[in-house]
């Protein structure tokens, strides 16, 4: 019965006039920026969290959940209309989105996406209300050598799990540890690594690295493109779609929502291969595989549901142990501790009434998603027309105005346009940047536990493998690690191998 009186609570206070607002709000400026080309959900968070600052902190998380959501969406919107992914989670929306617009059934293309995202949110969210509190009391037990295992796991999953070169992702890692312990040692009193800056000695701000890293650089990559996309705006009509429709998607949907709350919850992997892994899993299972690619409303239905499935159970472990399972939740991550909240499993017991009322702004949100955004269709049609060189100025303004707001300082400017420089650099080296937010956001989480360890064992390294659940996440993280070298070691040496016979 706890369940039901803690989800009675959270709906008390995510029903309030101002927090509907707040929610109403972020999904509607989520969707506004994510339905832009090559803006999502990452880069949209990066470039509104530091409105939420000014905020209390139920309202700021409700509002920055709002705008995850309503920017996940938007990215479908853009695939669909435009074959433009507007993250990597909805390139494989575009495959057969694009070809049902192409074929004059752009509505129903939408219309699906809206509703399995929507019943996928929903059930996420259930499974975060179900299964969080039980994590959370296991979590409770955890002491420095647990958590700093755990978060040593993470990260390894982050480097092995993301796309691109695994080496260039634990390098990505490595830097956005070192990021992380820029300013005052707490035990010392040393500075370290602010090379005499006096602005350097509290360290570098979160919205800083955040904006520079993701939005900026991915503004002035956006700036590249020459080409003009195609907009199928003429054909945009019968927005529901038909019996037949639904009965295609049902078992789709269904599947979808399955493979994304598995790997949502699983640390560094992301909605991104969810989405992946649900496509795939419906070409395995189609009468006719041919269909794929050529506007079969699967393709939509199942990706859709996973990558919105795998957002919400991403919460899971970020609410519950603090550990957060994707650069979107790094960001979620840093905006509590920005709101003075201390993220873990104590969030749940010391602040019942954030915890509750943001798992019900979840259905809140996905349900004002739906609402909203099928009749407005028109509009985000409208807003892709507009061509990005007229939108770039105002947003960089934005981000600079939002920039300077919090510590009214110019320091933060520099520094956010010398983030912006290396993100577009990472971009160009193919070096994924969601890895280094994630080792920044824990870099200082892991070194405090891995003082406190060092302190409770008297120096002895070995804690943390005699202790059962750190050294089970500590095995854990050297198995993902040999899985993942021993193919492309194996890989190098055919490649030798076939050169020396040439």
């Amino acid at each position: 019965m706890d369940i039901f009186n803690n989800l009675i609570l959270g709906f008390s206070i995510a029903l309030s006039l101002q927090n509907i607002a707040y929610c109403f709000l972020g999904v509607f400026v989520g969707t506004a920026i994510g339905v832009l080309p090559g803006v999502g959900p990452l880069v949209t968070i990066a470039m509104l969290l530091p409105i939420t600052f000014n905020l209390p902190p139920i309202p700021a998380l409700i509002m920055l959940s709002g705008i995850y959501y309503g920017s996940q969406y938007g990215g479908s919107t853009t695939s669909i209309l435009m074959n433009l992914p507007g993250e990597t989670a909805s390139v494989v929306t575009c495959l057969d989105g694009y070809q049902m617009a192409r074929q004059g059934r752009a509505g129903p293309a939408l219309a699906t996406a809206a509703l399995a995202s929507f019943f996928a949110g929903c059930v996420g969210t259930l499974l975060i209300a179900l299964f969080g509190p039980p994590l959370a009391e296991v979590a409770l037990k955890f002491g420095a050598p647990e958590y700093f295992a755990l978060m040593l796991m993470a990260l390894v999953a982050a480097s092995c799990l993301s796309s691109g070169d695994m080496v260039k992702s634990l390098a990505m890692v490595i830097l956005g540890l070192l990021l992380g312990i820029i300013g005052t040692d707490v035990n010392s009193g040393m500075a370290r690594y602010s090379f005499g800056i006096s602005e350097l000695s509290d360290g570098i701000g979160f919205t800083v690295v955040a904006v520079g890293l993701f939005a900026v650089s991915e503004i002035v990559k956006n700036l590249e493109v020459k080409e003009q996309a195609e907009v199928f705006t003429s054909k945009i009509k019968n927005i529901m779609p038909t019996l037949k429709d639904m009965k295609d998607s049902f078992w789709p949907v269904m599947r979808g929502t399955l493979v994304g709350c598995f790997f949502g919850a699983l640390p560094g992997t992301g909605p991104a291969i969810s989405a992946f892994s649900a496509y795939m899993v419906e070409k395995k299972l189609a009468k006719d595989p041919s269909r794929f690619g050529k506007g079969a409303i699967e393709g939509v239905a199942s990706p859709e549901a996973a990558n919105n499935a795998a957002a919400q159970c991403a919460f899971i472990p970020t609410l519950t142990l603090g550990i957060p399972g994707s650069g979107v939740m790094a960001l979620m991550l840093g905006a509590m501790t920005i709101q003075g909240i201390a993220p873990g499993p104590q969030v749940m017991t010391a602040k019942p009434d954030l915890f509750w009322g943001l798992i019900a702004s979840m259905w809140l949100g996905n349900f004002l998603l739906v609402v909203l955004n099928l009749p407005l269709v028109g509009m985000w049609v409208q807003l892709l027309k507009v061509p990005y060189r007229w939108l770039f100025p105002s947003i960089i303004m934005f981000c600079a105005i939002g920039n300077y707001s919090i510590n009214n300082s110019s320091m933060d400017l520099y520094l956010c346009g010398i983030f912006g420089v290396l993100g577009y650099v990472l971009m160009k080296l193919e070096c994924p940047p969601a890895p280094l937010i994630l080792g920044y956001v824990l870099g200082p989480l892991m070194e405090e536990n891995l003082r406190r360890a060092m302190l409770i064992s008297r120096g002895d390294p070995s804690v943390f493998f005699t202790r059962p659940i750190s050294g089970t996440f500590m095995v854990l993280s050297i198995l993902l690690l040999i899985v993942m070298v021993l193919p492309a070691i194996r890989k190098k040496k055919e490649e030798a191998y076939t050169g020396g016979g040439g």
